[in-house]
């Protein structure tokens, strides 16, 4: 019994000392007012100490001291000073507005229409749903039009284009010299059956014209997209006649035999694609359309 309380006081001095250890840990360390306060160096002094960029070039690593250059871009917004400056702030406005329509302007100005409607048509005569893709169909329409197109395009470049970027001429004689093959390429097409530049001028209230330098650009345009989908429409008719009589027998012999069910196109298309390979007709397409333009 004596021993069991010697080892209960023991136990009871051993915990009361752990308690006055972890109480003195958790006091605040009084500092002595006696010691030495150490300075704290400038923001300056620690960079050149640590050695990183902006810091002097004695530091540790070796580092270049050169504070890196930030551009500053601000963009601010006034009033113009003068009416030069309005001015210049519409032509950009107009010439940001026509480059955003510069891919519809060169499809109307250029072969591109009438190729890419012939080739449609080329397609639905065939009763082709998905083969060729259009992908396809609109890749063959452009490097048709710049094989057709290429004089011209290169006569706008050497009398417009190469001159403005060498310094010769200003930008209003640019625009004049590059525009100039294109509407005589326009006016070339339309020259057999100028009816739609009658009709065009007509409605505006101009004069009759003389030669094409008195028909302004904003009515050849219009009439040479017409001329072009007459034309277009014109040879689509053409490629549809034999195939719609390869569909007119077909029907027939499929009523004839009863089978009225069966869709016509799904006998008629296999014929339609050997008589459009035997006669070799992409060939003979591609001949015609370059040939249709003068």
């Amino acid at each position: 019994m004596r021993t069991r309380r010697i080892v209960f006081l023991c136990l009871v001095l051993f915990q009361l000392s752990s308690l006055a250890l972890a109480a003195q840990a958790a006091s605040p360390v009084k500092s002595n007012s006696s010691a030495v306060e150490v300075p704290t160096p400038p923001p300056a002094a620690r960079r050149a100490n640590s050695g990183f960029p902006g810091g002097s070039a004695s530091g540790n690593t070796g580092l270049s001291g050169l504070i890196p250059a930030v551009p500053l871009v601000d963009l601010r917004v006034r009033n113009p000073t003068s009416g030069r400056e309005v001015a210049f702030s519409v032509q950009l406005l107009l010439l940001l507005t026509v480059l955003s329509l510069a891919p519809s302007l060169l499809i109307l100005v250029t072969s591109f229409l009438r190729i890419s409607i012939v080739l449609d048509f080329v397609k639905r005569s065939l009763s082709l749903q998905q083969a060729p893709p259009n992908q396809v169909m609109l890749g063959i329409s452009f490097f048709l039009t710049l094989f057709i197109m290429w004089p011209t395009f290169q006569t706008a470049y050497d009398d417009g284009i190469k001159p403005l970027s060498d310094g010769k001429i200003s930008v209003q004689q640019a625009y004049y010299a590059t525009e100039k093959p294109f509407r005589i390429f326009m006016y070339d097409q339309m020259a057999s059956n100028p009816e739609n530049i009658r009709l065009f001028m007509s409605m505006r209230g101009l004069p009759k014209p003389r030669t094409l330098a008195d028909v302004p650009t904003y009515v050849l345009v219009p009439a040479f997209v017409l001329n072009e989908m007459t034309i277009a429409f014109k040879i689509g008719i053409l490629l549809f006649i034999p195939f719609i009589i390869i569909d007119m027998v077909v029907a027939s012999i499929l009523m004839s035999m009863g089978m009225i069910m069966l869709p016509p196109v799904m006998i008629s298309m296999p014929f339609k694609i050997i008589l459009f390979v035997l006669v070799d007709g992409w060939n003979l397409l591609t001949m015609q359309l370059v040939r249709s333009f003068h």
